[in-house]
């Protein structure tokens, strides 16, 4: 069945890659099993979060609302990927490619500030660690996370309807999997440049300023770190912040690799697989690298594991 010449009123169609169904059917396999290890591995980051009281601290408070993130992240657009990638019907609803985008760059703002607020979190713990504590205390934490919750949310608002209420002269076909802004600003039959403009400005308060931050925390941090004169000291520090900066070199490598090469030079199947890598693999390796990478991670998993193996040894 052809696709393209499909189109009903008021939905969108999603081409992704219906010209290969042979690919389309690799691709569903493997972002499916993708997808469950995603949800596997972020809700245990959650659930040890919350259950095991060592863990109580700042930095897994916001640890459990980065999983939350690519929790909600993945699911607002890869179950209808994988509809799509299953059969012949492409479409999105209006209604569900709006939600789709206001999401899709709602939870994406959020996560980076967020990223920048987790590196505020490290500096304060290596750079002054006697007074960690009483700085990062509840309320900060709260109001950091709010804060980053709120500028991403805002930030959406303005963009997702300005996007959606361009002028498309009856053109429904989307060239990609999902609902993303770039692609829809294509699709436009009138200039975008104002739009383009106000993104743009936008996205410096939500991009590289939050990557500015953090580069000049992880400044501070290597030369404190390099003033620690215990080797074991310097290990436990570079375990701690390294499992953070790993997180961010995947999330801002991914983003400025996508956004930031000219036109001519990528092309559009190379886009559509970098918001793959961006929507499903950056989120699927976030808690390995947070398990495999920090000791009070494994031995909270350990723990719980021998309680609920002490519980039904008992029962």
């Amino acid at each position: 069945m052809d696709v393209t010449n499909e189109s009903t009123q008021g939905n969108f169609i999603l081409l992704g890659f219906s010209d290969r169904p042979h690919l389309e059917r690799i691709l569903f396999v493997v972002i499916l099993i993708a997808y469950l290890l995603t949800l596997v591995g972020n809700t245990t980051i959650i659930l040890v979060s919350r259950l095991d009281p060592h863990l109580h601290t700042p930095m897994y408070f916001f640890l459990t609302h980065l999983s939350f993130l690519d929790l909600s992240f993945t699911t607002s657009s890869i179950p209808q990927l994988l509809y799509n990638l299953n059969g012949y019907d492409k479409t999105i609803s209006y209604t569900g490619c709006a939600i789709q985008l206001f999401l899709f760059l709602g939870l994406g703002g959020v996560e980076c500030l967020l990223l920048a607020v987790m590196a505020y979190d490290r500096f304060v713990a290596v750079c002054k660690p006697l007074h960690y504590m009483a700085i990062m205390n509840p309320q900060l934490c709260l109001g950091l996370v709010s804060l980053a919750w709120g500028c991403g949310v805002a930030n959406s608002l303005i963009m997702s309807p300005m996007t959606l209420w361009l002028p498309r002269c009856g053109y429904q076909k989307v060239d990609h999997f999902l609902c993303e802004m770039p692609a829809l600003i294509r699709m436009a039959c009138v200039n975008t440049a104002a739009v383009e403009g106000i993104a743009f400005i936008l996205a410096i308060g939500i991009v590289p300023s939050p990557l500015v931050f953090i580069l000049i925390s992880y400044g501070y941090i290597v030369r404190a770190v390099l003033r620690i004169q215990s080797s074991s000291g310097r290990h436990k520090v570079f375990n701690t912040c390294g499992s953070h900066l790993t997180v961010v070199s995947l999330f801002y490598g991914n983003i400025i690799y996508m956004y930031m090469q000219p036109g001519a030079s990528s092309s559009k199947d190379q886009g559509k697989f970098l918001t793959l890598f961006y929507n499903i693999v950056t989120p699927l390796l976030n808690p390995l690298i947070y398990t495999l990478r920090n000791k009070e991670v494994k031995g909270a998993l350990r723990r719980l594991t021998l309680v609920n193996f002490s519980l039904r040894k008992k029962l």
